[in-house]
């Protein structure tokens, strides 16, 4: 009576290719939301950020990652002078800029 549970047919062994694509599936499917939400948004900021420094130019309104708001006064290869007061300019690293004032007071500063 008991040889009858026991003379099933066994089961068949699942190929390794499937078993290995079924296993690295999680990964994949992490690695692919960890794109989207992490990486690629930090890829789009960056390349503002590095569009916003090449277009950096002489009169521009800016505030810098420290907070200072200031006119560029002079573009140089990697470092812009920043006029904060009268008499006051300051020297820093282009990339220290993170945002550009668009008013219109700005442009009728820098044009007179």
């Amino acid at each position: 009576m008991f040889s009858l549970f026991f003379a099933q047919a066994p089961a068949p062994e699942p190929s390794v290719a499937g078993l290995c694509l079924f296993s690295f599936l999680p990964f994949i499917f992490i690695f692919v939301i960890m794109y989207y939400v992490v990486l690629r948004p930090q890829m789009r900021r960056q390349k503002d950020q590095a569009r916003l420094v090449a277009a950096l130019k002489t009169g521009d309104r800016v505030v810098t990652s420290s907070g200072i708001h200031g006119l560029i006064s002079n573009v140089k290869d990697t470092t812009v002078i920043v006029k904060v007061a009268d008499n006051v300019k300051i020297e820093m690293e282009k990339t220290a800029v993170t945002n550009v004032v668009k008013t219109d007071a700005a442009k009728n500063v820098a044009t007179s």
